[in-house]
């Protein structure tokens, strides 16, 4: 099953006292349909309606008022309309009637016993300029591609999702699972994608499903732009970043183009709405709480590693590796633990981080760093020895916590490092493959040096 975090907090939505109709957000193809069918397992009744479909979207544009509107529902349903029974109410497609996104307030201030979840494609929402949200009346959760730990459930490597979950991790276990993570670091999160490993274990066969996903992102802006030159800016946008992920990147003449920078900002801007990349800012201060430095330029991160595997030609260079570094300067792998770091993040404020420190006389620069209780943790994606750790020194002797992470090939570790000023710290030696536990793991640290 695909998402169990996501059906974890979609339980406490609908556990709420004061709940309001919920807005599930997200890129297309990236599972929200899917999630929401298997969480209506757990309410007596389930409509579902697409209002993609004439008949099914006919009491949203003829609203008059709410109770008209359930019970034409529910009779359209066959379902029965009453308090004794558990009901969730799930509007798909909810961008094809742009007044049905205003309707939704009138659910939790009339009717809030009925559970309402609407989803719907975002770059149609994006580009429709009559859409506008109830705001404050409604909650929003988003869903992004499939994390490592999802991926071994969705393979059957139950055994493997059972030693990740022991702190400290066993060393017979290491093996097996960086293996596994090189195979997740190849494919990545698109359900569909791993959906169909899953079932073939042909990596082969993948590829028609790649060109599927990246035509249809290219698809939706060709019909939903307002105007020709809009159009053939963001294609140009989607087919460069690409290439372009996971670098520090400068909006004008991006991508080797003739555009300006106005112009691909907005591009840029337009498709982080739409979830397809995130725009990561960093920030200059080793300390909470974390403020991005917008004039700064940014670090361009891709929905989905997998996508960007696939996209720029990289999938030969990741099968004949023996660490996931060495791949396109560790382009890789920077870009796939931030990946992991968002994977169960689910709420509209969920972003990434990193430091810099720009100087003449010297440039440093931390891969990502996350806030945990009151610290900020620097967290460099690494190869070698520590004495290399050159940019991670200088933010620790900036910084009042003790705690550093450096992601890596290697078996879990944990090193008493001083910087070259003197200022002692410890490192945790963190396996690829464990980024999702790296708040558990920070936990162990702290407790072992009390």
């Amino acid at each position: 099953m695909f998402k169990r975090t996501v059906i974890e907090d979609l339980g406490k939505w609908a556990g709420k006292k004061n709940r309001k109709p919920l807005v599930i957000r997200g890129a297309r193809q990236v599972g929200k349909t899917t999630v929401v069918n298997q969480f209506a397992e757990q309410f007596e009744q389930y409509i579902y309606l697409n209002l993609e479909l004439p008949a099914e979207r006919k009491p949203f544009e003829n609203f008059k008022d709410l109770d008209t509107l359930v019970q034409s529902v529910f009779f359209l349903k066959g379902k029965e309309l009453s308090k004794r029974k558990t009901t969730l109410l799930f509007i798909d497609e909810i961008q094809e009637v742009p007044e049905a996104f205003n309707i939704l307030r009138f659910f939790k201030e009339e009717m809030p016993e009925l559970a309402v979840i609407a989803a719907g494609s975002l770059l149609e929402t994006i580009f429709n300029n009559k859409l506008s949200f109830p705001v404050g009346r409604v909650e929003f959760l988003i869903i992004r591609p499939v994390s490592f730990m999802e991926f071994l459930q969705a393979i059957g490597e139950s055994s493997a999702m059972e030693e990740m979950r022991y702190i400290p991790l066993k060393s017979f276990a290491h093996g097996k699972l960086l293996t596994l993570f090189h195979t997740y670091a190849l494919i990545g999160g698109m359900p569909e994608i791993v959906k169909a490993y899953a079932e073939t274990k042909d990596l082969t066969s993948l590829s028609s499903i790649y060109d599927s996903l990246i035509s249809s992102y290219i698809d939706d802006v060709e019909k939903y732009a307002s105007s020709n030159s809009q159009t053939q800016i963001i294609r140009h946008v989607i087919k460069a970043s690409y290439s372009e992920a996971g670098k520090r990147i400068k909006f004008q003449r991006f991508g080797k183009s003739e555009y300006g920078s106005k112009e691909v900002g907005e591009a840029l801007r337009t498709l982080e709405k739409a979830f397809l990349l995130s725009l990561i800012y960093p920030t200059t201060s080793p300390k909470l709480p974390i403020i991005p430095e917008l004039q700064k330029s940014p670090r361009l991160h891709l929905l989905d590693t997998g996508l960007m595997n696939y996209a720029a030609g990289l999938q030969k260079e990741i099968i004949g590796t023996t660490d996931l570094n060495s791949v396109y300067q560790g382009t890789v792998i920077e870009h796939l633990s931030g990946q992991e770091l968002l994977a169960d993040n689910h709420t509209a404020l969920g972003a990434l981080s990193f430091w810099v420190r720009e100087k003449t006389t010297s440039e440093a620069e931390v891969d990502y760093v996350v806030a945990h209780e009151n610290n900020l943790i620097p967290i460099e994606v690494k190869s070698g020895k520590t004495g290399k750790l050159k940019s991670l020194h200088l933010f620790m002797d900036q910084s009042p916590g003790n705690i550093a992470v450096r992601l890596y090939a290697g078996e879990l570790s944990v090193t008493k490092v001083r910087t070259p000023v003197g200022k002692k710290y410890d490192l945790l030696n963190l396996p690829y493959y464990l980024i999702s536990q790296l708040p558990h793991y920070i936990d162990w640290v702290q407790k072992d040096s009390i």
